[in-house]
């Protein structure tokens, strides 16, 4: 796992945010150990091919947990030039490795997109007469039947035709999984929690990062 860990520090976290979004846990995951992670000296990693994402991501979770008395480091300040789109080689996974425990990371906070759903919603209105020449309000014949049925204007459509118009909107949802990790344990008992989240039509970046980030944070404390 350690070395499936190092390697995933190459960035390629598909680009979420663009204002107002809906950010929300799914599920989550805590071991009994996650207390530990208090204690670490924590790297955080966005894995995203677009460096204005991984920097919003990255600073928004790291300042939550700053926030809460915990050292975490923005992984794009230590590695800013990886290429997220480069595999990485032997040589450059024992390069990550020496580094992170040469500079005393011991725990890594890490964020991925799992999933990505489009879907498109077509609304259709008009094709009505609407208002007629009785801009104020409904004319008096219309409150009964005998008097709207006999009235000469109710025969015909008259008023303000509204023509038909159709409108399209697509929505768009990520589901990003975020994974903590405490690399002072054994490879099989690294894993400290898994937080799942679904994040709705993103807009800004910086919104969107600061939203999802106070929510994974706290269900780090809370869930169970």
């Amino acid at each position: 796992m350690r070395k499936f860990i190092f390697a995933s520090l190459i960035i390629t976290f598909a680009l979420i945010a663009q204002s107002c979004s809906t950010s929300k846990v799914l599920d989550s995951w805590k071991s009994d150990n996650l207390a530990s992670l208090k204690d670490k000296n924590i790297l955080v990693v966005a894995r995203t091919d677009n460096n204005q994402a991984r920097m919003a991501f990255e600073e928004a979770i790291a300042n939550q947990l700053r926030a809460r008395g915990i050292k975490a480091t923005e992984s794009f300040k230590r590695f800013p030039k990886l290429n997220p789109d480069q595999k990485p080689t032997e040589a450059k996974q024992q390069m990550i490795k020496t580094i992170l425990e040469s500079e005393g990371y011991n725990g890594v906070v890490m964020s991925v997109v799992k999933d990505y759903q489009e879907s498109t919603r077509t609304t259709t209105d008009g094709g009505y007469y609407a208002g007629g020449i009785h801009p104020m309000g409904y004319p008096s014949y219309y409150y009964g039947f005998y008097g709207y049925y006999y009235y000469p204007m109710s025969y015909s459509t008259y008023g303000n035709y509204v023509p038909y118009s159709t409108t399209t909107t697509v929505s768009k949802t990520y589901i990003v999984e975020t994974v903590a990790y405490n690399m002072d344990e054994s490879e099989d008992k690294q894993l400290l929690a898994i937080v799942t989240s679904k994040i709705t039509d993103p807009r800004t970046m910086t919104s969107t990062a600061e939203d999802y980030a106070k929510g994974i944070v706290k269900s780090l404390e809370t869930s169970k």
